[in-house]
């Protein structure tokens, strides 16, 4: 009599060995389409590993055999797509800013180079405390009203009007203090460095 023949047991595949399968099978070739398309080692590098998290991240959809590379060509080609439209928006955002600070310098007078400010206005915000520069960068800079900062900041909307008006008479004295004329950041400043409000 013939002992019955042992079923083999199969159950749902490894997740970490076949990503592992995936890796050793596709990553030469993955890393020669990212490094021809890419104009550095460590772009390069990114994109592959962003592929390879792509493709963790979604093991379920990788398809099997040679379908598997021409997906991860699809995703490597995504990423790759996401990081140039991402670099185009920080080259936009440099311009815009660069033109932004010749604006700002026109209007103040400060024609200087970066760092030198002859009406000491950036040394005056220097000398708040972090939390006054914190508050007039977030007005200023971001463009936050007194509710989104207060969301940012965790407290109520009073908290950061009083706070806000502290900031500011606290830098129209440090300007008046520098010989500036708070008069010429506006009429507000003047009041608030003479106390009168």
């Amino acid at each position: 009599m013939t002992s019955p023949r042992r079923k083999e047991q199969r159950g749902p595949p490894d997740p970490q060995r076949r990503f592992e399968e995936i890796y050793t099978a596709h990553y030469p070739g993955l890393l020669a389409y990212v490094r021809r398309r890419t104009a550095s080692p460590d772009d390069a590098a990114d994109a592959l590993a962003e592929t390879f998290t792509t493709a963790w991240r979604r093991l379920d959809d990788v398809p099997e055999g040679h379908a598997a590379r021409l997906w991860l060509y699809g995703t490597a080609r995504r990423v790759l797509a996401n990081g140039r439209r991402a670099a185009d928006r920080r080259t936009e955002l440099a311009v815009r800013l660069r033109a932004e600070l010749a604006v700002w310098a026109e209007h103040t007078g400060d024609a200087g180079p970066a760092g030198h400010d002859p009406g000491g206005v950036r040394e005056a915000f220097r000398r708040l405390s972090a939390d006054d520069r914190e508050l007039l960068a977030l007005v200023s800079w971001e463009g936050l009203d007194a509710g989104e900062i207060a969301t940012v900041l965790g407290c109520s909307r009073g908290a950061v009007r009083l706070r806000l008006h502290r900031a500011r008479k606290r830098l129209a004295r440090e300007l008046d203090s520098a010989g500036l004329d708070p008069a010429r950041y506006g009429s507000r400043a003047a009041a608030l460095a003479k106390g009168e409000v």
